[in-house]
């Protein structure tokens, strides 16, 4: 029986990255890249005329003629069996958190390295053999395939509360860890992984009830006493 082949589209601006993504896909065993465009509209053109399945597209957020992020909704509403992958040089949290609400399959932040991206596809394959094998899943089958464990130092494994994101939790996380006893006020965390204070002080309140962070007041000569957090 001959192997299985995914479909690759890759949805880049400029041809010289697309040449490059191109081949980095095609050095990975079992994806061969099916096209390649450079606009939103010629990717929504390229979808209504294809006549073969396709599996996989690489897309990214900074296209001319329309943003990445509805290109993305686009897709996900008119084409329900395509995965997608982010590759983009964008790193705002807002941006992360709206391409992991749409389902994406992983987010690559560019320039592109060929072992991370091949990691991806590695695990897409995985993904797609348990999914086309099984009828049925256990629970630590779905935890594997969700690539969710118990390793020390990650985040545990329950359900995540409405607001928080994974991915944000965990560079929240290595920001304050990163810092040490001296800790980080929401505004610092916020300016250190691109997001807003509001935003970073709803993560950091999150890990306070978990237990992974504590809050201590810190007053000064004037004026309110200010939170800080630091890693338990």
């Amino acid at each position: 029986m001959a192997s299985m082949c995914y479909n690759v589209l890759i949805v880049e601006d400029d041809f010289r990255i697309a040449n490059i993504n191109k081949q980095f896909v095609e050095k990975v065993n079992g994806f061969q890249v099916v096209g390649m465009t450079n606009s939103g509209a010629e990717t929504l053109r390229f979808l209504e005329k294809a006549d073969f399945p396709l599996d996989l597209i690489l897309l990214d957020v900074y296209i001319p003629d329309v943003n990445g992020l509805e290109l993305m909704w686009d897709i996900r509403k008119s084409y329900h069996d395509m995965d997608i992958v982010m590759i983009t040089a964008a790193q705002e949290m807002e941006t992360i958190e709206q391409t992991f609400r749409g389902g994406i399959f992983d987010y690559i932040i560019k320039p592109v390295d060929f072992k991370r991206l091949k990691q991806t596809l590695e695990r897409y394959v995985e993904k797609r053999k348990r999914l086309d094998n099984k009828q049925k899943m256990t629970q630590e089958e779905l935890d594997t395939l969700r690539g969710i464990s118990a390793t020390p130092g990650k985040t545990p494994d329950v359900p995540l509360p409405k607001g928080i994101d994974q991915l944000t939790l965990e560079r929240v996380i290595s920001a304050v860890e990163e810092r040490g006893k001296d800790g980080f006020t929401a505004a610092e965390v916020g300016k250190q992984i691109g997001a807003s204070r509001s935003t970073a002080r709803r993560y950091l309140e999150y890990l306070v009830s978990t237990k992974r962070v504590k809050a201590e007041l810190i007053y000064g000569d004037v004026g309110r006493p200010e939170r800080r957090y630091v890693a338990m």
